[in-house]
């Protein structure tokens, strides 16, 4: 009896220990990648934004609302950043209602995300009159616009020398001047609902 025992032990001791040799660095992989996908956005926002909020509502003007993907306060006013995890070749302009891009694998098409910005910007400027209101598509470093380029796509490193972080004096002063209407958009607006809860 001992040793069956001992071999069924054995059995569930070298299955579990083989299902955490292979799950560990599975979870470990996943968990990188997301801190990666986070992080990036994340130091960047950080990097230009005094403040911000994301995943918002805001009232669009004709008794609905609009959702804003990320909104920054800078040193330069409002920012709105729609922001796309696309990477390929990607071709586009202002005038043309689908853009396509292009990967190694695949092409997908998506709608010219532009008119959608301009509705946000809009919405965003009824709210707050006197502070700038601005606002760029953002795609990772790695979409290709050789072909050229749309004037609302913004690439990372150009959105951090657009509107890097002030300097502390300047910040004071920024702040001074644009913290009000940033507390007005932040008591109009509200998160977007969450499916599921």
């Amino acid at each position: 009896m001992t040793d069956i025992s001992q071999v069924i032990n054995d059995y569930w001791f070298w299955l579990l220990g083989g299902l955490l040799v292979c799950l560990v660095p599975l979870l470990i992989w996943l968990v990188r990648r997301r801190r990666r996908a986070e992080g990036g956005l994340g130091g960047l926002v950080e990097a230009v934004g005094v403040d911000r909020v994301s995943d918002i509502l805001v009232a669009d003007g004709m008794g609905g609302e609009i959702h804003i993907e990320h909104l920054l306060l800078t040193g330069q006013g409002l920012v709105i950043l729609d922001v796309k995890t696309i990477k390929g070749t990607v071709f586009a302009s202002d005038r043309m209602e689908e853009w396509t891009v292009m990967t190694a694998k695949d092409r997908v098409v998506i709608q010219n995300p532009q008119p959608a910005l301009y509705d946000r910007i809009a919405a965003l400027r009824l709210l707050v009159r006197d502070v700038p209101v601005s606002g760029h598509i953002l795609f990772e470093a790695e979409a290709d616009f050789s072909k050229g380029r749309p004037r609302d796509v913004i690439l990372p490193d150009e959105l951090l020398a657009r509107y890097r972080k002030p300097d502390k004096a300047e910040l004071e002063r920024i702040m001074d001047a644009f913290f009000p209407h940033w507390e007005l958009v932040r008591e109009a607006c509200k998160p977007v609902p969450r499916v599921g809860r």
